[in-house]
């Protein structure tokens, strides 16, 4: 089986980015263009074990950090009012006094750790992104981000039988290329919905490991498209419902779409389901344990063939608020 699989891999590096269910949890890992989107350091780390039971199955971790600066209202209370004892600090009259932040910038760094069998990429970027307001409650972002991947062959790993290939794959034990990695992305984003479109891996590239069986000519790291978008639906004064949807598409692969709705209470815990068409249906739940700390963890049942060899996939996310200002739980503008 890893015949196939590993030759088959090695031919479509990279044809889909990383699954990340909780990506709602931090589009910044999508969209370059969210960097500095609020205003304190927002860190994050995330380990997602897909396919669970199925041997060499893709395992992704994760660490992002941005932070904003150059914004004269960057800091202070988020509302400009004092919420009365027992009230919700995310309630009708947040969301009403919410303003869109002053003209600033941001700067951040994503390092991905992606491993499947016998292939793996080891990337790492770092982002820019310009904020700027166009009315009283919308901004519009654009950003993008510069990085390297490093694609690694395990040749230990992969049993090639009787298939002829080139003695510098198996007789090197890891092959190691390393590629440059651009993304860009635009966001606009108010107190009511977001919209984006982001575009990583833009500059499409080849990617070899030696000659006969694995050698081919033609591009094979290509341009993964994402758009996002979402709507928040205040649901009494202790809940916030926000459905959202992406969709992904990789030319010559299908579109994939992902349908999710999330239901916060208050500013403390919230609960989600998501169902990603061809692929899985997942169920989500999170907590804000401070204004400075957070945990998340989804659950995916697999829908296609692999449910038959797969014990579903557990991706768990860890994040961390650094000089928040606003003194809030739950961030304002990344949902």
């Amino acid at each position: 089986m890893w015949v196939a699989l590993s030759l088959i891999s090695i031919k479509v590096v990279a044809q889909q980015q990383p699954h990340y269910t909780q990506y709602v949890m931090n589009q910044y890992i999508i969209n370059p263009a969210i960097t500095g989107i609020e205003n304190y350091t927002d860190i994050k780390f995330s380990h997602r074990h897909q396919f669970v039971g199925f041997e060499g199955a893709p395992v992704t971790s994760y660490f992002t950090a941005h932070k904003s600066f150059g914004g004269s209202n960057m800091k202070g209370n988020a509302t400009g009012f004092s919420v009365e004892e027992g009230g919700n600090a995310r309630g009708k009259n947040y969301w009403d006094q919410y303003t869109a932040a002053d003209a600033h910038h941001g700067i951040g760094i994503q390092v991905v750790n992606d491993k499947m069998g016998p292939l793996s990429n080891l990337s790492a970027a770092l982002t820019y992104a310009y904020h700027i307001g166009l009315t009283n409650q919308t901004s519009f972002s654009a950003g993008f981000g510069l990085g390297i991947n490093q694609m690694t062959l395990d040749a230990n790993k992969v049993d090639f039988g009787k298939i002829s290939v080139d003695p510098a794959v198996y007789s090197s034990g890891e092959l190691k290329k390393i590629r440059p990695n651009i993304s860009a992305g635009v966001y606009l984003y108010s107190a009511k919905y977001f919209l984006g479109v982001s575009a990583q891996q833009v500059v499409p590239q080849r990617v070899q490991f030696g000659s006969d069986s694995v050698d081919y000519k033609e591009n094979n790291i290509l341009p993964h498209l994402f758009m996002t978008a979402g709507y928040r639906m205040l649901v009494g004064d202790d809940f916030n419902f926000i459905p959202s949807v992406m969709i992904k598409y990789m030319k010559p692969v299908p579109a994939q779409f992902e349908f999710n709705a999330k239901l916060q209470y208050r500013d403390m815990a919230w609960i989600g389901a998501s169902y990603r068409s061809t692929d899985a249906f997942a169920g989500m739940l999170g907590f804000n344990l401070s204004n400075k700390v957070m945990m998340g963890y989804s659950y995916d049942y697999t829908t296609s063939n692999l449910n038959n060899f797969s014990r579903g996939s557990h991706e768990f996310l860890l994040g961390f608020i650094i000089g928040n200002g606003y003194d809030d739980s739950c961030p304002r503008n990344v949902w």
